[in-house]
């Protein structure tokens, strides 16, 4: 198991985020020693979504205008089809992703999060997987997109959805263990 001791990881989100899909992740860092996060565009509370209604409400530790890329070692983007698309709107959410991959740091992005790397324009000749239902929206921002469990392209790592989640977040925790890649680009 990686050491993650003195890492930094955050974890962009709003309302309507896959529960599962930001708890796991969450859980896997914080036992492989990292620090984690939950960034959003307001202080307070964030609503998760889970078995198609309305689900647990999670702290948010920072706000997006406290925080810069060089205060984390890694970013980790939850799905659910609420949150994505209302990051993919905010102009700050976009450049902090970004950022990420400017910095040649290593993202994780499942379900339909991948909006928002197609929202940053970070996708161009990656491989990448997603939710299916975006899968033409990712193949349109540049990506080649395959129907697989986990893809890693040189610090970016994806998955489909919440059943993905275990090689997910084995591969987060190494990619964040491995640190910086130069080929992650924006």
């Amino acid at each position: 198991m990686e050491n993650l001791n003195r890492k930094t990881v955050a974890i962009l989100a709003t309302n309507g985020f896959e529960e599962s899909e930001l708890r796991e992740p969450k859980k896997a860092l914080e036992n492989a020693g990292a620090e984690v996060h939950v960034v959003s565009l307001k202080s307070g509370e964030i609503k998760s979504w889970a078995d198609g209604n309305w689900g647990k409400s999670y702290k948010v530790d920072k706000t997006l205008d406290e925080v810069s890329q060089a205060d984390y070692n890694a970013l980790m983007l939850p799905g659910g089809v609420i949150n994505p698309d209302l990051l993919r709107n905010d102009e700050n959410a976009v450049k902090f992703v970004k950022s990420f991959f400017e910095n040649h740091k290593p993202v994780a992005a499942i379900c339909h999060a991948p909006w928002l790397l197609a929202e940053a324009g970070v996708l161009e000749g990656r491989n990448v997987t997603s939710y299916s239902s975006i899968k033409t929206d990712i193949i349109n921002a540049g990506a080649n997109w395959s129907d697989e469990e986990v893809v890693v392209d040189a610090g970016l790592v994806t998955s489909r959805n919440p059943k993905d989640l275990p090689a997910f977040n084995a591969k987060l925790v190494e990619e964040v263990y491995e640190e910086k890649h130069e080929e992650q680009m924006a």
